[in-house]
């Protein structure tokens, strides 16, 4: 037993320092202690399966070193020991990688049993044992690391993508539950470059598994003339980076990374044109949604964004009446704000295409000055103009149909060309 207890920072704030990335918060493991030692200390326990206890002051995470053993399927079938006899080597030794499993004493002295210093300076992702096999969770842990260390260019050592590979053979990623599929995936989404999070699934096989409706567009060809870079799952993935550089809203990504799944159900017969794939593509998003029990703020964006954005591309062919119908659509006379939203989304489908990453995109301010012109129509002066009940709603209609129609005809003007 250690003689009196001590206190390491250890995992994603000691691999954050070391890198240069600011830290924005802290974890701790305390050697030597007991949870009684701790309570006396102020600590307030809030761990269920192992102790974990909360600061008094700081409310930062206090775990106690402890050991695991596999003891069922799944990433929840483990037993823990935490004692006062179990050292910091043996702590470190249970988590996923090196870079996770350096500790910073008191003295600020970096204490690395496993090489984790090294992995940084290499920028590999590598495990620290074999017992990174027995958590199914891991695989994507180590595909949301490829994607928060992007800008470092990190690799996964061969190793350890043959370990993910095994776990994923081994049908235990079956054995998530939705709610920490979608946390990893939330996270993910919400990095500098969420791609790598699903590339590598891909790479591993997980993608599959997990989410069978973005790993089918992977070798689905599109039409040259609009999408040169051909195959559906790379523009989705350009589209994903495109959006990530315009918006840190976790509602716009999903979007955008849903908003051609419609594409991985057409008939094969038909490419690689895709009619159709609109409404298509609002069911698979209802299913994946579903499944992974996805906010329902992602769930009600991604399916406006997949009915309706080839209408945001014709915008400029239209007629009024289906502008207005798009904008209906929308629920924007509720919801105004879903407009930026929408227009964003398609401007990053268009610019997620090879060669056209910095394209113009005037249907956006197109539909935005038509909206403006529409939502400037009055309810009262219908009302005052004699008009009562459905008449109202249908007046107004009429009126935003028109005022859509002036917008359209200043547009087409040929001093509006001219300037």
């Amino acid at each position: 037993m250690v003689d009196q207890p001590r206190t390491y920072l250890v995992g994603g704030a000691v691999r954050d320092e070391l890198l240069g990335i600011p830290v924005s918060e802290k974890d701790w493991v305390v050697v030597g202690a007991t949870p009684e030692w701790m309570a006396d200390r102020g600590f307030r326990l809030i761990g269920q399966s192992f102790p974990v206890f909360l600061h008094p002051e700081t409310s930062e995470e206090h775990a106690l070193a402890r050991t695991e053993r596999k003891s069922g399927r799944g990433y929840k079938g483990f037993s823990f020991f935490a004692a006062p006899e179990v050292t910091l080597e043996q702590d470190l030794v249970r988590r996923d990688l090196t870079i996770n499993s350096i500790v910073k004493d008191g003295q600020d002295n970096f204490i690395d049993p496993y090489g984790g210093q090294k992995d940084l300076h290499d920028r590999v992702l590598r495990h620290v044992s074999a017992a990174f096999s027995e958590d199914p969770l891991r695989v994507l842990r180590v595909a949301r690391f490829m994607a928060k260390l992007a800008d470092f260019d990190f690799n996964i050592a061969p190793e350890t993508l043959h370990l993910m590979k095994q776990i994923v053979a081994s049908g235990e990623l079956d054995d998530l539950t939705p709610e920490r599929v979608w946390m990893e995936t939330e996270k993910a989404l919400l990095t500098a470059r969420p791609r790598r999070y699903f590339e590598t699934l891909q790479q591993v096989g997980a993608l599959e598994v997990l989410f069978p409706e973005i790993s089918r567009l992977f070798g689905v060809p599109q039409a040259p003339k609009y999408h040169p870079e051909i195959d559906t799952g790379l523009h989705t993935m350009m589209v994903l980076d495109r959006i990530c550089s315009m918006s840190n809203e976790i509602s716009l990504r999903f979007s955008a990374l849903s908003h051609d799944l419609g594409k991985g159900t057409t008939p094969k017969e038909w490419w690689p044109s895709h009619r159709g794939h609109e409404e298509r593509g609002v069911k698979q998003i209802e299913i994946l949604s579903l499944r992974l029990r996805v906010p329902n703020n992602c769930r009600d964006l991604a399916i406006k964004v997949s009915r309706w954005h080839l209408h945001c591309h014709r915008a400029l062919e239209l007629k009024a009446s289906t502008v207005e119908k798009l904008f209906s659509g929308l629920d924007l006379w509720r919801n105004a704000e879903n407009l930026n939203a929408f227009l964003l989304c398609c401007t990053a489908d268009l610019r997620g295409r090879t060669g056209l990453e910095k394209a113009e995109y005037p249907q956006a301010e197109f539909l935005r000055n038509c909206f403006e012109a529409a939502r400037a129509v009055n309810a009262k002066d219908i009302i005052e103009a004699g008009y009562q009940g459905i008449e109202v709603g249908e007046q107004m209609q009429i009126a935003r149909i028109e005022a859509i129609q002036s917008v359209k005809e200043s547009r087409e003007s040929p001093s509006a060309t001219q300037s």
